[in-house]
């Protein structure tokens, strides 16, 4: 007779559990079972036997006593991104504007309070800028979640009062920031999308004595925005026929449209 299932050992219980432990690697370096144990609450022997069989399915990797995120995880995070049809617009596009610019590039969403950052896209001060894709920052603190913020639909997203900083962003459609996580780093941000219907943001990073604060700047990265959109919501245009050339041109050009900046 089989016994019956327990709180413990539903389908929901079990994912949950796995969830847990899971999340309990969203930072840097590698987790003992102890350090898993406080930072998820359950029972030593449970972990354990959680943490052995991630281990088995590759979801997990260990080390001696460490365990650390495995290469099954990377494998589908890296589908789930290519999947994804916002960063799959957005990616030529950030390119785009990373080498028109020359400024390290961003893209995030809201997810709850925090800016969920999807690409980043840059060189050398890149890699000196501690954000990486799948980071979250607090979007109160960062100029893409305060663009998201203003133009969600009632411009709290029930984080905080719609003050007269987000009102100003949602008025100018541009947020400008001097970055909280990298000293002497400028951020210039614009939301994709109108007010109310926002999927996203974008922003150029660089060093405050050459970004300047100013529509020059601005523009590329507003174009970029639209461009993103545009590819997201637009639908081919059917052009009227052309009449038919006495004698055939030179061939239609097939290479992927890019951005054109000023």
């Amino acid at each position: 007779m089989t016994a019956p299932a327990t709180a413990d050992s539903t389908p929901t219980a079990i994912l949950e559990r796995i969830s847990l432990v899971l999340d309990a690697f969203d930072g840097p370096g590698r987790l003992t079972l102890a350090q898993v144990v406080r930072r998820t609450g359950l029972p030593r022997s449970s972990a354990h036997r959680m943490l052995e069989r991630l281990v088995e399915i590759r979801w997990l990797r260990r080390e001696g006593r460490d365990y650390e995120l495995g290469t099954r995880l990377m494998e589908l995070g890296s589908i789930a991104v290519h999947q994804n049809r916002l960063h799959s617009a957005a990616a030529p596009i950030l390119q785009d504007l990373h080498r028109a610019t020359g400024y390290v590039v961003h893209l995030g969403v809201l997810d709850g309070s925090d800016v969920l950052y999807l690409d980043k896209v840059g060189g050398r001060l890149a890699a000196e800028l501690p954000t990486r894709v799948g980071s979250r920052y607090p979007a109160r603190d960062s100029a893409i979640g305060k663009t998201l913020l203003a133009y969600t639909p009632d411009g709290t997203h029930d984080l905080t009062d719609f003050t007269p900083e987000l009102r100003k962003v949602r008025e100018m459609g541009v947020a400008y920031e001097v970055s909280r996580i990298s000293g002497g780093i400028g951020v210039i941000a614009v939301p994709i999308g109108p007010v109310g219907d926002v999927v996203a943001a974008l922003s150029i990073c660089g060093p405050t004595g050459h970004l300047e604060f100013d529509h020059r700047h601005a523009a590329p990265v507003r174009m970029a925005a639209k461009a993103i959109h545009r590819s997201l919501t637009g639908r081919p245009r059917t052009a009227p026929a052309a009449p038919r050339p006495r004698h055939p041109g030179p061939p239609a050009a097939t290479a992927h449209s890019r951005l054109q900046y000023a």
